[in-house]
């Protein structure tokens, strides 16, 4: 009987969930939002990325650190937020950070290195209408 076993694994990943949550919660307290917008990112929470952006964004020099942030992401994680800002871009009240975003990758990414990314095709596709 294996129950048993696959009980406890349940329960260790929730607490881990927990855990990562409460990280969460405290690195955006302490404005720590690079670690947070990977935090973020990894627990695939795109409402999450989008509260930490917008974070960023209210401080005196949110762009220019939004970029600073943005721009020392890993590819894998860059390519997750490409997807989130896809849905972000067809809410009025989200768009704005969406644009911010697909600018500063237009900006710091060569085309070669953005035609790399997964999805970026249909990414680009979805966003046109809005943009």
């Amino acid at each position: 009987d294996v129950t048993e076993i696959e009980e406890e694994e349940a329960q260790a990943k929730q607490e881990e969930q927990i855990l990562k949550e409460q990280e969460l919660s405290n690195l955006l307290h302490e404005k720590r939002y690079l670690k947070a917008l990977g935090l973020a990112i990894s627990l695939d929470r795109p409402h999450t990325v989008l509260t930490v952006i917008k974070a960023i964004l209210r401080e005196a020099d949110g762009r220019q650190r939004l970029e600073q942030n943005i721009v020392r992401l890993r590819r894998d994680q860059k390519e997750a937020v490409l997807t989130f800002l896809v849905t972000w871009n067809t809410n009025s009240r989200n768009c704005h950070e969406a644009q911010a975003i697909i600018e500063i990758l237009l900006k710091h990414e060569a085309p070669d290195s953005l035609l790399q990314y997964s999805g970026i095709k249909s990414a680009v596709e979805s966003l046109l209408p809005y943009t």
